[in-house]
């Protein structure tokens, strides 16, 4: 008998729960429990990797949104042997930038790029570690492709697909891949 390995049920064990943070009635979803065992760390690196080193989803570059995409993007970037960009916040980059903002729940946001972050044609594989109301992905989409990217998929560790984003985004043509969803907010 040979015992099977689930990636999606291995890192759901490494996600922590925090209640009612940052408000009342939220179920935070807190993947730093993940990066800081070096095997669980491994094993979500690789479950990305190995997608994306698939010729048909291979990315020219790996676009990361601020902040926790940081931290995955450029390690699967630094794996694949691509390039890594940054998706940030406004007011954090020094060169010329395009910017994008978006809704959130209380106000907006708005998240920039060099200018000469991507080029015409690219493949980009933009990343973050959870797909909520999708805001920041289609904002971070929308730039890149600004600058003339081809946006080939969506990659998060987590999706809340009762909050809308992930199909928002797919409604507006983006591919995901996702390891774990979570029920509830």
């Amino acid at each position: 008998m040979t015992a099977t390995f689930s990636v999606t049920d291995y890192l759901r064990q490494h996600i922590r729960t925090v209640p009612d943070w940052p408000a009342p009635g939220v179920q935070f979803r807190d993947i730093t429990p993940l990066l800081q065992n070096p095997r669980v760390f491994r094993v979500l690196i690789d479950a990305f990797v190995h997608r994306y080193m698939a010729p048909e989803l291979r990315p020219d570059v790996v676009a990361g949104l601020d902040a926790r995409g940081f931290i995955i993007g450029s390690v699967v970037a630094y794996e694949l042997n691509v390039g890594f960009v940054p998706i940030r916040k406004s007011g954090k980059l020094p060169f010329t930038t395009v910017q994008e903002t978006y809704e959130l729940e209380y106000g907006s946001a708005t998240v920039e790029l060099h200018t000469d972050a991507v080029a015409q044609g690219q493949r980009v594989l933009l990343i973050d570690d959870l797909i909520a109301t999708g805001g920041t992905m289609m904002a971070g989409k929308k730039l890149l492709e600004k600058l003339g990217a081809d946006v080939t998929e969506g990659a998060a560790i987590v999706d809340l697909p009762e909050l809308g984003g992930s199909a928002r985004l797919r409604e507006a043509g983006l591919k995901l891949f996702t390891l774990v969803d979570f029920d509830g907010h």
